[in-house]
C-alpha cells in the first residue's frame, strides 16, 4: 500500500512539475518582452503621411496568452477621442479589433524578441500592415504602418512611441 501512495505522490509531483514549469516560462517570456508597458506617442519626431497627425496617443500593452492585449487611446487631430482594443496571440491567427474605422480583426506575429507585425483586416480583407520595433535599451518604439486610412487614402506612417 505504502509503494502506490509513492507512486501517485510521484505521479501529482511530476504533474505539476510540469504544469508549472510551463506557466514559469510563459510569464518569463512575457516579463522580457519590451513591448510590455505604457508608451506615449512622440508627434514631433513621427511622420504622418498623409496629415494630420493625432494630438496624442497611449498605448497600454499586456501580456495575454501567448500574446497581447492592447488598448490604444488616441486625441485625433481634431480633438475628438477613439480607442481601441485587442487581445491576440503572436500565431498569425485573426482576432476581433474594436473601435476601429479601418479594420475589425487584427493577426500578429513574431519576428524577434523586439519586432513585431501586426496585420489589420476589414471583412477578411487587409487594410494595414503595422511592424514594430522596440529599441535595444528598450526606450522607444518605431512603429511603421502602410495601408489606407479610414478615409481610404494611401498612407505611410512613421511613429516613435517612448517607454513610460
Amino acid at each position: 500500500m505504502q509503494s502506490s501512495w509513492r507512486a501517485l505522490a510521484f505521479g501529482v509531483a511530476v504533474v505539476l512539475v510540469a504544469v508549472l514549469g510551463a506557466d514559469i516560462e510563459r510569464l518569463s517570456a512575457q516579463a522580457s518582452d519590451p513591448r510590455i508597458g505604457t508608451w506615449k506617442l512622440n508627434v514631433a519626431k513621427s511622420k504622418y503621411s498623409p496629415g494630420p497627425p493625432p494630438k496624442s496617443q497611449t498605448l497600454t500593452v499586456e501580456p495575454s496568452g501567448q500574446g497581447e492585449k492592447v488598448t490604444s487611446e488616441v486625441v485625433n487631430a481634431d480633438g475628438t477621442s477613439t480607442t481601441t482594443q485587442y487581445t491576440a496571440n503572436f500565431d498569425g491567427k485573426d482576432y476581433p479589433l474594436t473601435g476601429s474605422a479601418i479594420a475589425d480583426m487584427v493577426s500578429l506575429k513574431r519576428i524577434d524578441a523586439r519586432t513585431t507585425e501586426r496585420t489589420d483586416k476589414k471583412g477578411g480583407t487587409v487594410a494595414q500592415t503595422i511592424r514594430r520595433v522596440v529599441s535595444a535599451d528598450g526606450k522607444t518604439m518605431n512603429v511603421t504602418v502602410k495601408g489606407k486610412n479610414a478615409l481610404g487614402q494611401a498612407m505611410s506612417n512613421v511613429v516613435v512611441f517612448e517607454k513610460q
